[in-house]
């Protein structure tokens, strides 16, 4: 990571914007009609009773893709929802292919949650559209429909500048747990020179960002068993172990006093922040009293020796998802809890694999568990981190498709410290991982009164639409 991406060389031309600009805004409401067909769909994966409804989401974009211009889309089958793929080649033999990817199921969502309004009857008030899945991911997949239209206006072609595919998930807000097979199943049909994931955000809305990597995950239950019941403390204790003890034990070894995770060979491998990452993330207008606010918490901490952006975005970190053990009730009981348990979760960066990290805690817990202790260690599937090399061609074509839809702004960079199954994408086909997307904080993902910005959503339509020209050169 060398290099700092200057979104200014070879800017989009001023009349393909005002072009680009006067097909969105000719076509935005019948846009804006579709999209809410789409989010009345309750396309909840993680419901059993919604499978009949995820089924129909993909069935409803299936036939929107082929609306829109796409001669080939199919609705592809997964042991869980099924998967939509599309498929619009390029007019040009060399041209370079590109792969879009999103999902099109949502959270559960439920008017007593906390919503002002019928989470599945999108509303617009003050021009935002509230909705599950208006921003996550419905909205920001869908704004590549209308924005290869206006691509094809702009540039009068009759097909895009690249192969363009879409992969459009079922099962994304359930961990993805199909996925990765999916796309070994298929890799052949989806090979792309670059992938653009579309389920992320920019930092505000007067700051257009360009998000450049994800963390990956690893999440493990450890399950301590001491004697064979609960048993007296009076009678026995200080003379056998303590499963909750030994708990307590091994949060605490968990890291040193500079906060760094104390699991030997945790950071191995790991891809540390250039300077030039640094100085991108130190220009961005960061308030930790308001990140805070937002965190509801009452203090920062952390490594050692890095900012707060820094920390959640490019850092590895390991944390206490859960502890319990013994006697939970109101008053005293003198017990040895017979066991304890707890649920740990490991943020990964570039450089780390799930696989070495889950043998290192492994190897860490056996030389921490007393004689006298049993325990059991699961480990879910792991998710992989990403990372777009800054220097890398088409990252230039993100940030100067992002800039002409904000009217030449300068467009920053950003991480995010969640975890997603791009690096599925990028892992299997062997190809760069870009991020494109228009939601903003505010958005209230998974939260009741999720919405989007409209305003913002028709930018994401602009720079999709900028987007295909630019890699068609980028990735000669």
């Amino acid at each position: 990571m060398s290099e700092t991406p200057d979104s200014a060389v070879h800017p989009v031309p001023p009349h393909a914007v005002e072009t680009v600009r006067a097909y969105v805004a000719q076509h935005r409401a019948a846009f804006l009609d579709d999209l809410v067909d789409w989010l009345r769909i309750p396309s909840v994966s993680a419901q059993p009773e919604r499978a009949g409804d995820v089924r129909r989401s993909a069935e409803w974009l299936s036939a929107a893709l082929t609306k829109t211009g796409f001669p080939a889309v199919e609705v592809w089958e997964t042991a869980g929802a099924p998967a939509v793929f599309a498929e619009w080649p390029s007019d040009d033999p060399d041209a370079p292919t590109v792969l879009v990817y999103g999902h099109h199921d949502v959270q559960p969502a439920a008017r007593e949650d906390g919503w002002h309004t019928e989470p599945f009857e999108p509303a617009v008030v003050d021009g935002r559209m509230y909705a599950r899945g208006a921003a996550d991911d419905k909205g920001q997949v869908f704004f590549h429909t209308l924005g290869v239209r206006a691509h094809l206006a702009a540039t009068g072609r009759t097909a895009p500048a690249v192969t363009l595919k879409l992969l459009i998930e079922g099962e994304e807000e359930s961990g993805s747990p199909h996925f990765r097979e999916l796309v070994v199943a298929h890799a052949g049909r989806l090979a792309a020179d670059a992938v653009i994931v579309s389920d992320t955000g920019m930092w505000s809305e007067d700051t257009p960002t360009v998000c450049t990597g994800m963390r990956g995950v690893a999440d493990c239950e450890l399950a301590l068993y001491g004697p064979d019941q609960d048993i007296h403390s009076g009678s026995f204790g200080g003379a056998v172990p303590n499963p909750a003890t030994v708990a307590g034990r091994i949060v605490a070894a968990l890291h040193d006093a500079d906060e760094r995770v104390a699991i030997p060979g945790f950071y191995d491998g790991v891809t540390e922040l250039s300077g030039a990452e640094r100085e991108l993330i130190a220009e961005l207008p960061f308030d930790e009293a308001a990140w805070l606010r937002t965190a509801k918490s009452h203090g920062t901490l952390g490594e050692a020796g890095y900012s707060t952006l820094e920390r959640v975005w490019a850092r590895p970190t390991a944390e206490v998802n859960g502890i319990g053990g013994g006697y939970q009730g109101p008053g005293g009981k003198t017990i040895v809890p017979s066991a304890a348990q707890l649920k740990l979760s490991f943020r990964l960066v570039a450089g780390q694999d799930p696989a070495r990290i889950e043998r290192s805690v492994r190897d860490w817990l056996a030389g921490l568990v007393p004689a006298g202790i049993r325990y059991e260690l699961s480990f879910g599937a792991p998710t992989r981190p990403c990372l777009t090399p800054l220097d890398h061609p088409a990252l230039r074509s993100v940030a100067r498709a992002m800039s002409a839809a904000f009217d030449g702004a300068k467009v920053r960079y950003t991480r995010e410290g969640g975890s997603g199954p791009a690096a599925d994408l990028q892992d299997v086909l062997a190809a760069p991982v870009l991020f494109l997307g228009v939601s903003v904080p505010s958005d209230g993902w998974h939260a009741p009164n999720e919405k989007v910005e409209l305003d913002l959503l028709l930018k994401g339509v602009e720079a999709s639409a900028h987007l295909w020209d630019d890699l068609a050169t980028a990735l000669r």
